[in-house]
């Protein structure tokens, strides 16, 4: 709780700071130079693919200021449903980077800085580009995690400052990727916080990834300018890789997965139904729940389908298992349609057997799901005893 406030303090007071360095006039001397600092993970979840910032630092002047595009005001009006609803601004601030490193040291995340081989007119294009950027009437844009963050920012920002175009190296061919695969590899051990974010993913995300696209993530950037170099010169475009700052942070717990939690659940559920077909029980308690659970998560895929601008939430296969039709079958579980429970069955075959070609990846946890909602809507299809 401590450490969580003491981040708001720090993004809050370089939020403050931000107004002061963009109304000061400054020109930088040739001396100057400006890096790409790649920070490392945190616990939460929301930090576990690390940040991007742009340090510029001119000691002729004394500048020494990093610029970050991954921060929002804590007070704005409805903050969580803009957030859910896609329409949450981040903005652009900037601090000095003492105090910048200093809230990464109590964190205990590493840091690395690449420093820029840019031209003295190239590193004040690039400075006075960000400092434009933290006016009051220009901070703010509406972020995207895939195409618009912290880090596709910074990429932007540095590539327009260059006098001539960047090179970078095509990795689409040897490794052909899609937005949810690179995810993967960054929560490997948050695998609930992974089967959540797969529920809410929809197709958009399995299509293979452009190099330009590859930059989202804060370490493929870092990776892109260690191989990146100007079109007119040949010469790489940053220096080796400076280690400013050692992780000292303890890794996250890890927990039982959701594939082993599922499947258990299933071997219950089908134990249940079988016995429950055997005697005529109703086994309503248990399908209450579950059908209520299952409903209610559709209409928060829907929901983010259709009533959000969110890209990556589109078009979601998830639908065909996280079905309405649950609600439906909800409330008449006394007198069961058997069409419905045909329909709603396909849709969960579907998933079943068209995991392989369909275009879009499930999370591997679905499927335990899956056939304990099919044995649960096999039981009102079977002949039964007289229920009890």
């Amino acid at each position: 709780m401590i450490k969580k406030l003491f981040t708001k303090v720090v993004l809050f007071a370089m939020l403050l700071t931000a107004g002061g360095f963009a109304n000061a006039q400054t020109t930088l001397s040739d001396s100057a130079f400006a890096s790409l600092i790649t920070c490392g993970p945190g616990n939460d979840y929301y930090l576990a693919f690390g940040h991007t910032s742009i340090r510029v630092c001119d000691p002729a002047i004394g500048i020494d200021r990093v610029y970050n595009y991954g921060t929002f005001d804590f007070d704005t009006p409805n903050l969580y449903w803009n957030f859910v609803r896609g329409y949450l601004n981040y903005c652009v601030s900037a601090c000095s980077y003492r105090n910048f490193v200093l809230s990464y040291q109590y964190e205990g995340r590493s840091l690395v800085e690449q420093r820029l081989r840019l031209t003295p007119d190239e590193c004040r294009r690039l400075f006075d580009a960000l400092e434009d950027n933290c006016l009051p009437d220009k901070r703010f844009y509406l972020y995207d995690f895939f195409r618009d963050n912290c880090a596709t920012r910074a990429r932007d920002m540095i590539v327009n400052a260059l006098d001539n175009p960047a090179l970078f190296v095509d990795r689409t061919a040897d490794t052909n990727r899609t937005y949810r695969q690179i995810i993967y590899q960054y929560v490997d051990r948050l695998q609930w916080w992974q089967f959540g974010v797969d529920l809410l993913l929809g197709m958009r995300c399995d299509r293979p990834v452009s190099t330009n696209d590859y930059m989202f993530i804060p370490f493929d950037l870092h990776n892109q300018l260690d191989t990146t170099v100007v079109s007119a010169t040949g010469k790489p475009l940053a220096e080796p890789s400076v280690q400013i700052l050692t992780e000292t942070k303890l890794p996250n717990d890890e927990s039982l997965s959701p594939d082993l939690v599922f499947w258990l659940f299933f071997l219950v559920v089908a134990v249940l139904t079988v016995a429950g077909v055997a005697r005529g029980w109703r086994l309503h308690w248990l399908d209450i729940p579950l059908f209520s659970v299952v409903g209610l998560l559709s209409i928060v895929i829907l929901v983010m389908w259709f009533f959000t601008i969110h890209w990556c939430t589109k078009w979601n296969l998830n639908v065909l298992w996280l079905n309405p039709l649950f609600l439906y079958i909800l409330f008449r579980l006394r007198k069961s349609n058997r069409i419905v429970l045909y329909i709603t069955m396909a849709c969960l075959a579907v998933v079943l057997i068209g995991f392989a070609w369909l275009p879009q990846q499930f999370n591997t946890a679905v499927f335990p799901i899956v056939l304990a909602l099919m044995a649960r809507l096999s039981s009102y299809l079977l002949p039964q005893r007289n229920k009890k």
